[in-house]
């Protein structure tokens, strides 16, 4: 093998950290005392974050990412200890601070947001208590912190503040969580900012729009960010550098450019391999994956951890552990634990990309029978006195073996659409909802059993449909013999096939679910949604607690069950990339309206609705591209409790005509696609806009052509002549 020595690099020296860096860590091993036994899940990790930096930090649901951050806060759970190493904020030694040292620097040196927001803030305290506790405890007066509380809320773009201070947190969305909770950790304006998965609830442009405050922050004040996630293209727009960690150890580290573009270990590439990119559907080829699991803590002695489930191991991997090979790269060092660092990137892929064809070379019609029939559905709920419109006459239809995709910003409507669907709850007058051409009842306990076994659903969070009292194996087991009628052996049977297909290890089937991971809780309850052969599930929010390996097993898990029994999914999903890659059709809500609907692949290509644009342009990328020149919203998400007049989205949509807008409630347009025999029984690509579909692609079009050509940041205006001499209403690009 060609290539540095391992000696030929000077290993981490902490000597050269002073108080430049915000946080470092040297030779940290953490061990967590479980059934008797020390067991190491972080091993002599090592990494620096100076000031002003953003480090990201990745890898799979346990690889110890989370643990790190606990450590470097003294939170560790009474199980756990630091065994070995040193953890540094600003020079100072954090486990040799004393308590009142140590409550000082949480209060004001260093900011945590949390991965899951309703277990970060107290269900018994309104949000305007809780976040005003956060400016007084960086010094702030009670009168002070009360009016500082709704500029921050507002500052993390929450419409309407002062009602949502009055609010509780089972009161709002999981997004609107999450924007609270990271309102909370900038109060203080830390010096040093953990982020441990704090965009994963949010829709695309409320992450840009955190993003931008996250980057803003680093700018005017210098804040040093740790970003823990799972989402490489987050890490990509917002790291300069990038460690990835594997059952506890760090296995390459370097310039984010670097590492994304020529990894240096197979682990990493693998990573990157699982994402859904552009051009990419579950018709053209499957998402590759990285076979096995993670190994348990400790249990590797021997070798190159990552052996057993490395497509290049050989015998010297097994026997001898790579020491950490340091190399030059076009932006810095880069670092790898791989033997075998040059051959890499040339890692064979788990399975063939492409799907295999039929004989005759022409792809399968999808059936065009209407399974699932929705008309006219409206929701409206009573808020403190008023009417709440949360869903505004929405006609859609699923096919047999369709995936319709749902999105739309945090309070469009998506999961009130999906809920009424379910019958957890009960429509307006005057919607129907029907199932293979049969009336289905509104409420899910006046419908027929088969009818229940036939509609199941994921919800986005696993913590509130799981029951935290049982093990896994009864949770999936009772699912088992209730939907599929098995006993005894059957459902042992049955059971392993279904942990097998999403990657449940059988270690855990024995674990409560409060043992489990975030993203180990969400396989469990995909597995429980499949017990009883569903013919529609719906999947909301679905992966937006898995690491970007099981995800891609889950996608693929998906993808399979519908060509091989039909099944069809009414798809919810923030991530966009995840959209396209799973989805025939998309369905585009905002503000509980309707705005487009049509082919998965005339939708994401145009021409689109203004806000469709607004939506995909905000979605981050590997090369950080679509930070630097996606289109920002001007204003508020207006309330659905008093919706603007005319079209709903014209008080923030860059392309504003005039007055038609304002006071015309515009028609769906056709734009074309899927027309002729191939059509899905919802209809072709229409947008609900009074913008002319010829304009729009042509306006759409110039954009995209001005931001290829950009250097630097990009203003266009508004569309239309009446847009074009209205300068208030332009979009901008940045």
């Amino acid at each position: 093998m060609s290539g540095p020595s391992p000696s030929s690099f000077p290993a981490f020296d902490v000597s050269k950290s002073d108080r430049t860096d915000a946080l470092t860590v040297v030779g940290l091993t953490v061990t967590y005392r479980i059934r008797g036994r020390d067991r190491e899940v972080l091993q002599d990790v090592s990494f620096r974050v100076r000031r002003g930096e953003a480090y990201g930090l990745v890898g799979e649901s346990g690889c110890g990412k989370s643990t790190v951050a606990m450590a470097a806060l003294r939170y560790l759970a009474r199980n756990g200890k630091v065994k070995a190493g040193r953890v540094l904020i600003a020079g100072a030694d954090v486990h040799k601070l004393g308590a009142d040292a140590l409550r000082s620097m949480r209060a004001n040196a260093v900011s945590m947001v949390y991965q899951d927001p309703a277990r970060a803030l107290n269900p018994s305290l309104t949000i305007a208590r809780q976040v005003s506790e956060a400016f007084e405890a960086a010094g702030a007066t009670r009168d002070e912190a009360m009016q500082r509380t709704p500029q921050m809320l507002a500052r993390v773009r929450i419409a309407e503040p002062e009602r949502v201070m009055d609010s509780y947190p089972h009161q709002l969305s999981g997004g609107m969580q999450q924007r609270v909770v990271i309102a909370m950790a900038l109060a203080s304006n830390p010096a040093l900012l953990i982020l441990d998965e704090p965009t994963t609830g949010l829709d695309a442009t409320v992450e840009a729009e955190v993003l931008d405050l996250v980057a803003q922050l680093r700018e005017e004040l210098g804040t040093a960010v740790l970003f823990i996630s799972h989402n490489l293209a987050v890490i990509g727009r917002m790291c300069e550098r990038v460690g990835v960690l594997y059952a506890g150890k760090l296995v390459e580290e370097g310039a984010t450019q670097d590492v994304f573009a020529r990894p240096r270990h197979p682990y990493t590439v693998g990573l990157l391999r699982c994402l859904p990119t552009a051009g990419r559907s579950k018709d053209s080829e499957r998402l590759d994956t990285i076979a096995g699991t993670l190994p348990s803590p400790g249990s590797v002695t021997q070798g190159c951890i990552y052996a057993d489930r490395c497509r290049l191991a050989d015998d010297r991997c097994r026997r001898e552990a790579p020491p950490p090979y340091r190399l030059n790269a076009a932006h810095g060092d880069q670092m790898s634990r791989c033997h075998y660092h040059e051959r890499a990137i040339e890692l064979p892929r788990a399975s063939a990309q492409a799907l295999p064809r039929p004989l005759d070379g022409v792809p399968p019609r999808r059936p065009a029978s209407v399974m699932l029939h929705a008309q006219k559905l409206s929701k409206t709920f009573h808020v403190s006195g008023a009417a709440l419109r949360a869903l505004d006459d929405v006609s859609i239809d699923l096919a047999s073996g369709e995936t319709l995709g749902l999105v739309g910003e945090s309070g469009s409507g998506k999961t009130t659409l999906a809920r009424l669907m379910l019958g957890l709850l009960t429509p307006d007058a005057g919607g129907v909802l029907e199932l293979d051409g049969a009336p289905l009842a509104a409420r899910v306990t006046r419908r027929s059993d088969e009818q229940v076994k036939s509609l199941q659903t994921v919800f986005q969070n696993p913590d509130s449909a799981l029951n935290r009292a049982h093990s896994v194996k009864r949770l999936i087991g009772r699912a088992l013999s209730r939907l599929a009628g098995l006993r005894g052996a059957a459902i042992d049977a049955r059971l392993a096939t279904l942990t097998a297909a999403v990657r449940l290890p059988e270690r855990y089937l024995g674990s409560r679910t409060r043992q489990l991971s975030g993203g180990l809780k969400q396989r469990v309850a995909i597995a429980r949604a499949f017990a009883g052969e569903p013919r529609v599930v719906v999947c909301d929010e679905p992966t937006s607690a898995l690491d970007v390996s099981v995800q891609a097993a889950i996608l693929n898990l998906l993808a399979d069950l519908q060509r091989e029994r039909g099944v069809s999914y009414v798809f919810i999903s923030h991530n966009l990339h995840v959209v396209r890659y799973l989805s025939d059709r998309i369905a585009v809500l905002y503000l509980g309206r309707l705005l487009e609907i049509g082919p998965a692949a005339t939708v994401f290509d145009g021409p689109q609705h203004p806000y469709t644009e607004a939506l995909l342009s905000s979605v981050p990328t590997l090369d950080g591209e679509h930070g630097r020149n996606r289109i920002r919203l001007s204003g508020d998400l207006p309330s659905a409790a008093s919706p603007p007049s005319g079209c709903v989205f014209h008080t923030r949509c860059p392309r504003k005509l005039g007055a038609i807008c304002e006071q015309q409630d515009p028609p769906f347009l056709d734009a074309g696609g899927g027309t002729g025999d191939a059509a899905p029984p919802g209809g072709a690509h229409r947008i609900r806009c009074h913008i002319p579909v010829d304009t729009l692609r042509t306006l759409q079009s110039a954009s995209r052509d001005m931001m290829s050509n950009a250097t630097g940041n990009v203003t266009h205006d508004g569309a239309g002549d009446g847009a074009a001499n209205a300068p208030e209403n332009a979009g901008r690009n940045e």
